[in-house]
């Protein structure tokens, strides 16, 4: 008997969103459209986060045409998805697809949105690809009128930290002490946190200067690891909200 040739299934938008579809669950669906609350007008799958990285190494091969189809669309997962493949796609790249996918992933930033969307990728893409370049980048989202850009230039200062290069994240923090959206105010709080895991002279020396200013959402995520008694010092001195 003779055998079929395997039917290789397109690496293309249509199966990509076929696939995430055979993985829906409404029942989590209700429960992450009161999660992601500031992406209200967000549809949901309800596919989970490890679902969602074994389908983007199904797709790790989708031209990034299609990838930006995934990332117009109004499904939060669909968006989750292709924020996973471009991770990937900048991970396991040599040095000229590295460079391509960052710079799509800077150009397409506009299709970037969301707290889930911004910390699952742009440390990993923006951070990693700038550690040893200009950072101006950075600098300049920091000051867009955009929230997902000042996000992206804090968030990105992730992949700084844990490598022993802290300035970045602490000159952002500064620029951004008077941002009136909060969840500029947790991004920061975090980096600073990580911050005092590497430098805790430097966290402290910061809040020392600082601390006065921060907004409050702020200043708790950034001394979160705090001995309770020194978290209570901060906290009295910071302003209110």
């Amino acid at each position: 008997m003779g055998t079929h040739p395997t039917v290789m299934r397109k690496v293309d938008y249509r199966n990509a969103v076929r696939t995430l579809g055979d993985h829906a669950n409404p029942a989590k669906a209700a429960i992450f459209q009161g999660y992601f609350k500031d992406t209200p007008k967000d549809r949901f799958l309800g596919v989970t986060t490890p679902v969602l990285r074994r389908v983007a190494k199904e797709f790790l091969a989708m031209p990034l045409a299609e990838v930006r189809r995934l990332m117009k669309s109004a499904v939060h997962e669909e968006r989750s998805l292709a924020n996973e493949i471009l991770r990937l796609k900048f991970e396991r790249g040599g040095p000229a697809q590295q460079q391509q996918v960052f710079r799509f992933y800077v150009k397409n930033r506009r299709l970037i949105r969301g707290w889930d969307a911004v910390d699952g990728s742009a440390p990993y893409i923006v951070g990693c690809y700038l550690l040893d370049r200009d950072k101006r980048l950075l600098y300049e989202l920091a000051t867009s009128s955009r929230i997902w850009d000042r996000r992206i230039a804090m968030v990105s200062t992730l992949w700084f930290i844990r490598r022993g290069n802290i300035r970045d994240a602490l000159l952002i923090a500064r620029m951004l002490l008077g941002d009136r959206e909060d969840l500029i105010h947790k991004a920061a709080g975090w980096m600073l946190r990580e911050v005092g895991k590497q430098d805790l002279a430097a966290l402290k020396k910061f809040l020392n200067t600082h601390g006065n200013a921060m907004p409050r959402t702020m200043l708790r995520y950034a001394i979160e690891r705090f001995p309770q008694a020194e978290r209570l010092r901060y906290l009295k001195g910071a302003r209110r909200e």
